[in-house]
């Protein structure tokens, strides 16, 4: 298996390609910068109503009641939603992304049933004719609350005599079942060999607690939707999400809808990057136009934003790692302690899967807790749970490279995973890059960079799984030969582009010669969403899929046409061709041309690919960084910046070089700035872009990018999934940078100006 899929790498970089690989201008460039995109809030309907919602101003509270009738009498207001309006649902996990969600949880964070669990929590919602009636609306809706103690910090959550979230949660994954609820939903555990011969053996051992704050995804549009239900149970809405079909699942699911009854349609998205995988407002909003027969349009504030949607956990972690004195780590061991919010659901286990995946260990284990508190329940966020248990690691090996007077690249290469590793999380390795990222490292000029004083450089290297999935895609060919192509996966980072180059490669044809649109949910089959990397593997997978059966179509009417055995033609640079030695002499008909006879060899030529795509290649990236720290201010400047990662093959150069940039500066504001900040009451002081502090260009030097490619040999042309890997190295990379400047070791993130000046006054007594 290994030498089938080694050569089947090796073919595939072998192989030269027209249009993948270049750098064509994006097909929606031009709406998007002449502001003709239209996003979640840019759309309108006639007669159609104002949504808004009512929130808990407390962070625990039993709801005795709600008497919404003064509200429902005030002129202007035409429906009023609670959980009454909601059916209950039983216990049941489905996927969204690369994380689960339980349909009992989702409609009491939709809409607060028993009780609140968070500041922000919705309570109820109303659709009135303008924005002021329906915030005066609010104001009139009466709730009766019983506070009750909250808890915000996640060993506090754990603790026994924690206030309790939910009285029926029993942490699954323990044996014997305990005999009390608790906050702790879940605990998951991945091993490989024996962890004590394995510390053992080795001549160094380090261990590290770490700890890291919640942080935002921070996309600049907020949630958006708007839904008009007709008198017949019809169905239609239109939102900012990054997976129409979930978002169709999830609130037919809620509302008791059929799936047919419901069309959604995808806007343009002002960033995800895993916060619009799951609904908030979208059956709010069908709720109350089911309710009033109008069309309801609702959109959050940005404090809404911050307090109501999912950030990713926080977390404490413990790490210990072993190593021999020549470097080869003997044993690793982490204990992964994540906050989920206020319902199950953090991605504790992709945090314990990637935790040491980078490495080819005989002895490792991962322990992760997944814990609920009064806050937002989690979202995903761009390799959910990687950074955070990565950050650790990568520090912890940065520790040992110093302690064994090792360089901190030639340490990773003595123990870097690579063809035929065991993950500890399953499976073995195929063709990965993860030692040509490191040694493309340390050949790179900033690697040899000098330094000066308080300056310092760090390196750490990062992993994500990827994922593929369920995935369709029409090819329908016009009559004078061009070609539209529609996908079910909404465009965040230039997928419509990826797949229209490989459409047209496949083809044989020109990139500007394929339209690709992205489809609602009446127009192809089920698509999973734009996450965990999918879309230009799976995605380019049902595309090729595609193309090849239109190439078959063309060729069987050419041999019509001709009057010639189908084995006769064959299909090459965009044109059917009759093969050598064809009865008749050589005959060619470009695309164009087979396009306009197609009423008479048929009717109209369309293909379409519905697959299950397998085979998504994990991808490995390596960053350096290089600060500055101010020892009078604690603040910390970066100076140079080199992303390095393996992309299997680069459809689209420029796009992955985008999404890596956009991982490393997102990683160096969770490194550095990026945090919720609570009180006393359980509610978030920093609920805006004033006061939660996420990069801008004054914050970050121009990024150096070099794109390795190491072919996955299960996509026919090489992709492996780039979006998620960039974000995992940043925080690891800039506390080591940090740690050589200061000679000291920050672990708790964000490293602060505040936090960090606080640790060099307490070194210096």
């Amino acid at each position: 298996m290994n030498d089938l899929t080694t050569t089947a790498a090796m073919n595939l970089r072998e192989r030269e390609f027209k249009i993948v690989g270049t750098r064509p201008p994006r097909p929606d460039g031009v709406d998007k910068v002449t502001g003709r995109a239209r996003f979640g809030a840019d759309l309108f309907l006639p007669n159609m109503l104002v949504g808004k919602v009512l929130r808990s101003p407390h962070a625990h509270a039993r709801i005795k009641s709600i008497d919404a009738s003064k509200a429902l009498a005030l002129p202007g207001v035409k429906a009023i939603v609670t959980c009454a309006d909601f059916g209950d649902l039983p216990s049941e996990f489905i996927p969204a992304g690369e994380m689960m969600v339980n349909y009992r949880d989702m409609t009491r964070n939709i809409m607060a049933r028993e009780k609140a669990l968070y500041v922000g929590h919705a309570v109820a919602a109303v659709a009135a004719t303008t924005d002021a009636i329906a915030a005066q609306a609010l104001a009139l809706i009466k709730v009766d609350y019983e506070v009750l103690p909250h808890v915000i910090d996640v060993e506090a959550a754990m603790a026994p005599g924690a206030p309790l979230l939910h009285e029926n949660m029993y942490t699954i994954g323990v044996e014997p079942k305990p005999a009390q609820p608790s906050n702790v939903a879940k605990r998951v555990e991945f091993a490989l060999g024996d962890i004590a011969a394995g510390f053992a053996k080795a001549d160094v051992v380090i261990e590290r607690e770490f700890n890291t704050a919640p942080v935002h995804q921070g996309y600049i549009e907020p949630h958006a939707c708007l839904a008009s239900v007709s008198e017949d149970g019809q169905a239609e809405l239109w939102c900012t999400t990054q997976g129409q079909f979930i978002v169709r699942s999830f609130c037919a699911k809620l509302l008791g809808m059929e799936h047919a009854k419901l069309r959604v349609t995808a806007t343009e998205i002002g960033g995800g990057f895993g916060g619009k995988t799951v609904v908030y407002l979208e059956p709010l909003a069908l709720a109350l136009s089911r309710k009033c027969k109008q069309p309801v349009k609702m959109t959050m504030t940005r404090a809404e934003v911050f307090e109501a949607t999912g950030p990713t956990s926080g977390a404490k972690v413990w790490v210990k790692i072993g190593a021999t004195r020549e470097g080869k780590i003997t044993a690793a061991d982490a204990l992964l302690k994540y906050q989920a919010g206020a319902f199950q659901g953090s991605p504790v286990g992709p945090g314990a899967m990637c935790a040491f995946a980078p490495y080819d260990l005989e002895n490792v284990r991962v322990i992760g807790f997944d814990v609920v508190s009064n806050r937002p329940k989690v979202a995903a966020y761009r390799a959910p749970g990687a950074p955070i248990s990565e950050y650790a690691v990568e520090s912890v090996i940065d520790e040992l490279a110093k302690k064994l007077n090792i360089d901190p690249i030639e340490l990773r290469l003595k123990n870097a995973a690579k063809e035929g590793t065991k993950a500890a999380y399953g499976p073995k390795f195929g063709p990965v890059g993860l030692v040509q990222t490191l040694e493309a490292a340390r050949a790179h000029a900033h690697y040899q960079a000098p330094l000066k004083a308080n300056q310092g450089r760090g390196v750490a290297s990062g992993f994500w799984f990827n994922i593929g999935g369920e995935t369709c895609a029409t090819l329908n060919l016009a009559e004078d030969g061009s070609v539209t192509l529609i996908a079910g996966t909404p465009d965040i980072g230039g997928p419509r582009a990826s797949l229209a180059m490989m459409g047209a490669e496949a083809l044989g044809i020109p990139y500007d010669k394929v339209r690709p649109s992205i489809g609602d949910t009446s127009s192809l089959g089920f698509t999973f969403l734009t996450g965990g990397s999918r879309v230009t593997f799976s995605s380019g997978m049902a595309v090729i899929e595609a193309a090849r059966n239109m190439i078959a179509q063309l060729r069987e009417r050419a041999a019509k046409l001709w009057e010639l055995p189908l084995d006769q033609v064959i299909w090459e640079g965009g044109c059917a061709r009759s093969a050598s030695g064809s009865a008749g002499g050589e005959k060619k008909m470009t695309l164009a041309e087979l396009a306009a006879a197609a009423g008479k060899t048929g009717g109209p030529i369309v293909a379409n690919a519905a697959i299950n795509a397998q085979g998504a290649g994990p991808g490995f990236a390596t960053h350096v960084v290089d600060v500055e720290v101010d020892r009078e201010t604690g603040a910390v400047k970066i100076l140079r910046y080199t992303a390095i990662q393996d992309a299997g093959k680069a459809v689209h150069p420029a796009y992955v070089e985008g999404q890596m940039h956009g991982g490393a500066v997102q990683g160096i504001g969770w490194a550095l700035n990026e945090e919720y900040i609570y009180n006393a009451k359980g509610q978030l002081e920093n609920a805006g872009f004033l006061d939660y502090r996420t990069p801008v260009a004054s914050d970050v030097p121009m990024i150096d990018t070099v794109i390795v490619e190491v072919p996955n040999p299960r996509h026919p042309y090489g992709v492996r999934g780039v979006g998620e890997t960039p974000i995992v190295p940043p925080m690891a990379a800039i506390a080591n940078a940090v740690a050589n400047a200061l000679g000291l070791r920050m672990t708790q993130l964000p490293m602060s100006p505040p936090r960090v000046l606080e640790a060099i006054e307490r070194a210096a007594g």
